[in-house]
């Protein structure tokens, strides 16, 4: 006689639901940008002299950059039409951009040379080659929109209370070089009343950047020192990773010197073939 237990079990196995429903994944960053040469058409290089004198003071600031740290920043504004023409060729745009308000407000962006940064704004008018531009660590966290960490809690406020403490002590003890300190978001629970009270608590500072390196990074200064919100972005510019981190300058929008270091090499290719 077959006992209950000798049964196939009920419910089980390939077909036994009505309707199984298939998995549906957030999409994942796409279209990575990489570095590709442009070489731009001279058919007079004495005409454009300057610009490529620029382009080799470039290069050998991107060497020492590279090797020693710091940073080196050379004046455009003397230049001709012709020369901005060929270095703004040259120079293209890059993954990162940035915001800087203050006085004067700059238009920072990356050329297709990493650490390589064009700076534009009222009586402002250079190249600088460094991991970041200096201008936007040292406004970085100038109140655009001062934060309020001891505002009313609205209903439906949970965890943000917790997460404002822990990014205010980090704040209070950053030092400069420290190990970034990040609040996932994305892996914490809380509710939108959270998110909106943190954006409140903490303000807004004075730089915002857009790195499109892979997908879209969109990174923005809190009113806190050291304290930045960082979102990532698919290519359908859906939400997929949220963060607060606590940092001199998030790592996505830094050049690292061996990217410097590139830059400095393929300068020298664009000038050869230019030459």
């Amino acid at each position: 006689m077959l006992t209950p237990f000798t049964l196939p079990p009920v419910g089980f196995g390939p077909g036994s639901q009505s309707g199984d429903e298939a998995l549906e994944y957030i999409a994942l960053p796409s279209g990575m940008r990489t570095y590709t040469p442009h070489l731009p058409e001279v058919d007079n290089p004495a005409s454009v002299a300057p610009a490529l004198a620029v382009l080799a003071d470039v290069a050998r600031a991107c060497d020492v950059v590279a090797r020693d740290g710091g940073r080196a920043q050379i004046d455009l504004s003397p230049l001709g039409r012709e020369s901005r023409k060929l270095l703004a060729e040259t120079f293209g745009h890059g993954e990162v951009s940035m915001k800087l308000r203050g006085v004067p407000a700059v238009a920072v962006q990356e050329s297709v040379f990493a650490g390589v940064w064009v700076l534009q704004g009222a009586g402002l008018d250079h190249v600088e080659i460094g991991p970041v531009p200096e201008l936007a660590v040292t406004r970085a966290h100038h109140p655009h929109r001062p934060g309020a960490m001891d505002g009313p809690r609205a209903p439906g406020v949970v965890n943000a209370p917790a997460l404002l403490a822990e990014l205010a002590d980090k704040s209070r003890s950053y030092v400069t070089g420290a190990q970034v300190h990040v609040v996932n978001l994305t892996l914490l629970p809380h509710t939108p009343e959270d998110l909106d009270h943190m954006a409140m608590a903490l303000g807004e500072g004075a730089v915002t950047i857009l790195s499109r390196g892979y997908g879209n990074c969109r990174i923005t200064a809190a009113a806190l020192p050291h304290v930045w919100r960082v979102q990532f972005f698919n290519s359908t510019d859906t939400l997929i990773l949220d963060t607060w981190e606590v940092a001199q300058m998030p790592e996505v929008a830094v050049a690292g010197p061996e990217d410097i270091a590139d830059s400095a090499g393929r300068i020298r290719d664009v000038l050869g073939a230019i030459r």
